[in-house]
C-alpha cells in the first residue's frame, strides 16, 4: 500500500494524498499521466497550484473517477511538489478506492 502523503491537505483530520501514474498514454504527440487525490477539493487546489488548466479535469458524469490529465512535464512538477508516483498496479488500487468512495451503492455495502 502507498504510504506517502501530501502534507498540505487535510480531510477528516488526516493528510490527503495525491497520486500520479506513469506518463504512458500517448495523445496529440505527447505522453500523458493522470493526477488523482483522496479528496476532490485538494485535487483541484493542487492542480491549480501547478497551473494546470481546469479543462484538463475529468470527472463525473464523464468519468467515474475525478482526475486531471497531465503531460509528462506536468507530472514531473507534480512529483516535485509532493504527489506520489505510482506504478500501473498502484494507480489501479487508487482508482478502485476512489471509485468506491464516489459510488453511493458501494459505500452502502462497505
Amino acid at each position: 500500500m502507498l504510504s506517502g502523503r501530501f502534507g498540505s491537505g487535510q480531510r477528516s483530520g488526516r493528510d490527503v494524498a495525491l497520486y500520479v501514474d506513469d506518463a504512458i498514454w500517448r495523445w496529440q504527440g505527447l505522453q500523458w499521466a493522470h493526477l488523482l487525490a483522496d479528496d476532490i477539493d485538494e485535487l483541484h487546489r493542487f492542480a491549480s497550484a501547478l497551473g494546470i488548466n481546469l479543462l484538463s479535469y475529468q470527472g463525473p458524469p464523464r468519468t467515474s473517477v475525478p482526475h486531471y490529465d497531465l503531460t509528462a512535464y506536468e507530472r514531473r512538477r507534480a512529483i516535485a511538489r509532493g504527489a506520489i508516483a505510482c506504478s500501473r498496479d498502484e494507480i489501479v488500487a487508487v482508482l478502485r478506492r476512489a471509485r468506491s468512495a464516489n459510488d453511493p451503492d458501494v459505500r452502502a455495502v462497505s
